[in-house]
């Protein structure tokens, strides 16, 4: 990498590296200062367009031309994986019979800088005369769009990041950001919880750990390393070989968890014990060891032991019975690290 690194930086002039940087620097801090100067501008219109959608009875629409379309396609997307559920549609395809989709109860947001997309100024009409509620975000907020608005979404800059001060850079970046802003802020009105979001995303890493329980992921049966309190520590070294997981639990007769017996501790009693062959269980455990329940989402457990700098825990179940074992290779193996 640090070859390519060089040749790469080798194909620009020399000349010209510094105002490379200086100017993908202006670009960033064009574009930070855009999505910030929206928060000064949220306003009641904000709220008035949460409200609209909070009532939609039927479907939310987006809807936007060029770079615009692709933004709109993004917002639709987050929109639809945080709760609210949304569409979006060409205004090109719309007009050749897509249109036929809006009803009375949707609404329709249109997203355009200039307010003047003609695709959307096409269709506009057709949607207000559905009865379909218009949502306009523009940066100008006198254009045909923004006067046809139930809501107007102001999503102005005060320049482009590109030099010539042309192609659509922090307008963009503004759209989008509002975009999300307005979905969040739906997220929060509908109570959506990380268990609505797992749900609408089995298939990624983020589905896989909100929907993933210890249950899932932990040893079970012959395979959860135990031995009885009272057992010697040659018999509890022995069950640790046997089971592979760098500990084992301590049980009472009724398989209550009362203690713990790991790799780590097994050093520390060599370190300190004349001839630890005579030693029990009990003498040399970690008593009321942490434990996790089956229920538990395997990122909680995760959690407890990278706080605790372990690398397995016991799991037990509503009376405190050790019903299975976890190991960080498990969660590994299922991919939740």
């Amino acid at each position: 990498m640090k070859g390519l690194g060089y040749t790469l930086r080798s194909m620009i002039p020399k000349e010209a590296t510094a105002s490379a940087l200086e100017l993908a620097r202006r670009v960033l801090a064009i574009e930070a200062d855009a999505v910030r100067a929206l928060g000064a501008r949220l306003d009641e219109r904000f709220l008035a367009a949460v409200s609209l959608i909070l009532a939609c009875r039927g479907r939310l629409i987006v809807s936007g031309i060029g770079k615009s379309g692709h933004i709109a396609r993004k917002i639709a997307s987050t929109l639809s994986s945080t709760g609210t559920a949304a569409y979006f549609v060409h205004p090109a395809e719309a007009s050749h019979g897509d249109l036929g989709m809006i009803q009375r109860e949707d609404v329709f947001i249109a997203i355009s800088y200039s307010g003047e997309s003609d695709e959307l100024l096409q269709i506009v009409p057709l949607v207000k005369r559905q009865g379909a509620k218009l949502v306009v975000m523009s940066g100008k907020p006198q254009s045909s769009l923004a006067r046809e608005a139930d809501v107007f979404l102001d999503a102005a800059v005060e320049q482009e990041a590109c030099p010539l001060n042309l192609a659509p850079t922090a307008s963009t970046t503004a759209a989008l950001a509002l975009g999300d802003a307005l979905a969040v802020a739906l997220l929060d009105a509908r109570g959506f919880s990380a268990d609505d979001f797992a749900r609408s995303h089995p298939g990624g890493v983020l589905g896989r750990k909100l929907l993933t329980h210890v249950a899932d992921v932990m040893r079970t049966g012959e395979a959860v390393p135990s031995v009885l309190a009272g057992t010697t520590l040659a018999e509890a070294i022995l069950e640790i070989t046997r089971k592979g997981m760098g500990m084992t639990a301590v049980v009472d007769l009724e398989r209550r968890l009362v203690g713990l017996f790991t790799d780590g501790d097994l050093r520390r009693v060599l370190e300190r014990a004349a001839d630890p062959r005579g030693l029990l269980i009990d003498e040399v455990m970690t008593r009321g060891p942490r434990a996790v329940r089956p229920e538990a989402l395997a990122v909680e457990a995760v959690e407890i032991m990278e706080q605790r700098k372990s690398t397995q825990m016991p799991v037990v179940d509503a009376a405190g019975r050790l019903v299975g074992a976890l190991n960080i290779h498990d969660l590994f193996g299922a991919k939740i690290l």
